[in-house]
């Protein structure tokens, strides 16, 4: 078994659809990025490509290449999971993610992230856990200036698979 730990932050953009684990949330300021900047799945795909040894996100989809301008972070992340499964035969386990913001309000949102999460990893829903946290006024994301995310990722060996020249 392999950990593996993921963050991103992205500055808010009122000019921007906000996208936190691939769920749009509507009339609130969103985050600028050269993608759609959903913290969320880029936490995520970081933890993931960190746990199989494959560097980082910024390494697999730089923020200047023109392939990932605008992209859905959902293709992002299926690429990494992709990326993690062909280099070692590493599948994700189970994940935790924290999404640090003070606005908008998370909570009513969290089952569906949950969900998505899920689907993209190929994970039972009890696998994947999504939890809301305030800055509490402090920094960056407590002046709503950003917002951040952070996850944790345990991969294990698929069953008959032997690991890859990098795991």
């Amino acid at each position: 078994m392999r950990v593996g730990l993921g963050y991103d932050i992205h500055r808010v953009n009122a000019e921007c659809t906000l996208v936190l684990g691939g769920v749009t949330f509507q009339d609130c300021p969103g985050l600028e990025g050269h993608s759609d900047a959903d913290v969320v799945f880029h936490a995520v795909a970081d933890a993931l490509l960190g746990a199989a040894g494959l560097g980082d996100i910024g390494d697999h989809f730089p923020d200047d290449s023109p392939r990932w301008k605008d992209a859905d972070s959902a293709e992002i992340l299926s690429t990494a999971v992709r990326a993690v499964r062909e280099n070692g035969g590493l599948r994700p386990h189970n994940v935790d993610v924290n999404v640090l913001a003070e606005r908008p309000r998370l909570s009513p949102q969290k089952d569906a992230m949950r969900r998505n999460i899920a689907s993209l990893l190929d994970l039972p829903y009890g696998r994947v856990n999504v939890k809301a946290r305030s800055a509490e006024g402090l920094g960056p994301v407590g002046h709503c200036r950003a917002i951040a995310a952070q996850a944790v990722v345990l991969l294990q060996q698929e069953k008959g698979q032997q690991p890859g020249s990098r795991s």
